[in-house]
């Protein structure tokens, strides 16, 4: 963890790896889902409805089917987003954001080699599309290629994005490489793009902890909460962070919370069991 690290016991430096490997596997999925987070708003029936009258008005409009295939990823329902994605890409070949929308569908099916070649093809079309460059970026690094990965986050901030995103990711892969400090200069540039989501608070506080720095990472973690009480994560984080001041007691109920909300999440499974003497 660095020189400047105070002296931590081994237990408390296991748990932080821990909660390190599971931020970093946890935030692969969040940030991975881009449009794919549900929104109910975008996503309902009503909304969807609207857009099926906008694209029987204008059935060759390419554009209705790509709004209207990013409402049913939102909604989950992908095989109608692929049906709509592919008819804005029958009437209009060169139409790169529909084929960043059908990679990202693509993507939550778990086809892999279908989404890389439609970002490529959105790229290619349109190398300056930041989009197409986090979703390839975030596709690679799901996959292991960090160095591919990194290179497509660093090629969409180098274009000038204001995607919180771009930042976000790139601050996991300087996490996974212990280059905390960029790490946190990244994660904070994503919450001064986007401040309400909670991932880059946690991300940060991860890297706070590494350095030893407690204190912020204690305010991260607990802003994290604010932002969202129902993720496990944070709670477990926040549980790590007592458990190195050796309050035992407020750390097992901050576990104890995370294993109510993920009952599988096994970093706040192990931390329960350290400060209730188990491991």
């Amino acid at each position: 963890m660095g020189d400047s690290a105070p002296r931590v016991t081994r237990a408390a430096a296991a748990g932080l790896l821990l909660l390190g490997a599971a931020l970093l596997s946890g935030c692969q999925t969040d940030a991975g889902s881009d449009m794919m987070k549900v929104d109910r708003a975008q996503g309902s029936d009503q909304n969807i409805a609207s857009l099926t009258s906008v694209i029987s008005a204008n059935p060759n409009d390419p554009e209705g089917y790509n709004v209207r295939g990013s409402a049913y990823g939102r909604a989950g329902e992908f095989r109608r987003a692929l049906a709509d994605f592919n008819r804005a890409l029958e009437l209009n070949p060169r139409f790169y954001q529909a084929y960043a929308n059908r990679a990202l569908v693509e993507r939550n099916m778990g086809d892999q080699a279908s989404a890389l070649k439609d970002y490529n093809a959105a790229l290619q079309i349109n190398p300056r599309y930041d989009v197409a460059y986090i979703g390839r970026g975030n596709l690679y690094r799901q996959a292991g290629r960090l160095d591919q990965a990194f290179a497509d986050f660093n090629q969409a901030i180098q274009n000038e994005t204001t995607d919180p995103r771009a930042y976000h990711n790139r601050g996991l892969i300087y996490q996974a490489r212990k280059q905390h400090n960029q790490a946190i200069e990244d994660f904070s540039t994503a919450i001064s793009l986007s401040s309400t989501s909670p991932e880059p608070y946690n991300g940060r506080g991860i890297s706070y902890l590494a350095l030893g720095d407690d204190d912020n990472a204690f305010s991260d973690f607990n802003t994290a909460i604010n932002l969202n009480g129902n993720i496990a994560e944070s709670w477990a984080n926040q549980a790590l962070v007592y458990e190195r001041r050796g309050d035992k007691a407020k750390a097992a109920r901050s576990y104890s919370h995370a294993l109510q909300l993920d009952p599988k999440y096994e970093p706040a499974r192990a931390g329960l069991a350290r400060v209730k003497g188990g491991a």
